[in-house]
């Protein structure tokens, strides 16, 4: 029996935990309260791939924030809980409507299509948000044969480009999918963000709007690992244990992945954690809304800011602070924030851009 008093690592700290930047909120590391509940959860045998007494509770955590319907999922990322998600709400002839910007059409390197074996129809948006109008550009065909048939709406909250629907937003939405039989889905990797901006319990837009299954977020809100698929309408749904083996996201010590979402929701560390980062996100805004040259173009409500900003600034700009281009060609940058970015990170980064912005 190891003392854990005693042990000691061969392993080295190789970067400098005082640098920060605004490239991703999975940048940031562990909150703190995460590990301890990870160091917590280890010593002793647990039975393995979900058998463990973590994973049996945390279906009473993640009920007491969507409903007693709720059935949880943990999974190890944010691409393989879509995926598995997707793949539990279609058949194989099966198409997923979704914002042209979408996570799961932009940036996953066509898991859906290729793992998941299904069909994305995409639709261009304002800020990322589809509306039930939009919607029905795809919405059809469903007694052709020569046509993949749209089976699930896709939404993502916080969307890709930082903003926010409403519960009613997403209550038209379920409702305008249910009527034309088809089920909706929330990617929420940053569903935390979006209640904190909203100001509304997690089921509010979730569970009481008609949502049928979300990949719920986890990384990028202080998790060292571990995404989840809440499963908030069983009757939608058909063998997620079995598809979550078969895409390859089935942990065999699922316990360290449940009981870090224990810590995040079982009191308000997701909320301290997001209401934070937007509110980090604000003071960015507010900062560079002076500069001039530089222009926020999308509604900052969450923690992602983008702008717009001449290309030889973002390019000396970035070898000071980390961050991403998102359409190069026209100029336009995202900065993220997270739960441990500083009021004086921030004011740092504003300098510097006010700096380079003055070498013009």
């Amino acid at each position: 029996m190891v003392d854990p008093a005693t042990v000691t690592t061969d392993a080295q700290r190789r970067h400098d935990p005082r640098v920060r930047g605004f490239a991703s909120d999975n940048y940031a590391g562990a909150h703190p309260e995460v590990l301890a509940a990870l160091a917590l959860a280890n010593g002793g045998h647990q039975v393995s791939y979900g058998e463990d007494d973590y994973t049996a509770h945390l279906q009473e955590v993640f009920r007491s924030h969507f409903g007693p319907r709720t059935e949880a999922f943990p999974v190890f990322n944010g691409t393989g809980a879509n995926v598995v998600a997707l793949q539990a709400l279609t058949e194989r002839w099966g198409a997923v409507i979704c914002a042209d910007t979408a996570h799961i059409n932009v940036d996953e390197c066509g898991a859906p299509e290729r793992v998941g074996g299904l069909k994305l129809l995409t639709v261009p948006t304002e800020h990322g948000k589809l509306t039930p109008e939009l919607i029905d550009r795809q919405a059809f065909g469903w007694d052709d044969e020569h046509r993949a048939q749209p089976q699930v709406v896709s939404i993502t909250q916080t969307t890709e480009l930082g903003s926010c629907y409403t519960p009613a937003e997403i209550r038209a939405i379920c409702d305008h999918a249910h009527e034309r039989g088809m089920t909706v889905h929330l990617d929420g990797s940053r569903i935390a963000n979006a209640a904190a901006s909203l100001g509304v319990p997690l089921r509010e837009f979730t569970t009481d709007a008609g949502v049928d299954v979300l990949s719920f977020g986890g990384t990028k809100n202080g998790l060292v690992f571990g995404e989840c698929v809440v499963v908030l309408n069983p009757d939608a749904v058909r063998a997620m244990k079995h598809l979550r083996k078969l895409s390859m996201q089935l942990a065999s010590k699922m316990r360290f992945v449940s009981v870090q979402f224990e810590a995040l929701l079982s009191g308000d560390l997701w909320l301290r954690s997001a209401s934070h980062a937007n509110a980090m996100a604000k003071r960015l805004a507010e900062g560079v809304r002076g500069i001039e040259g530089v222009e926020v173009v999308h509604p900052v409500e969450s923690n992602a800011v983008f702008a717009t900003l001449p290309h030889d600034v973002t390019e000396r700009l970035q070898k000071r602070h980390r961050f991403y281009f998102w359409d190069e060609a026209a100029g336009l940058v995202r900065w993220m924030c997270s739960f441990d970015t500083t009021e004086a990170d921030v004011d740092s980064f504003t300098a510097a851009l006010k700096e380079e912005m003055g070498k013009q």
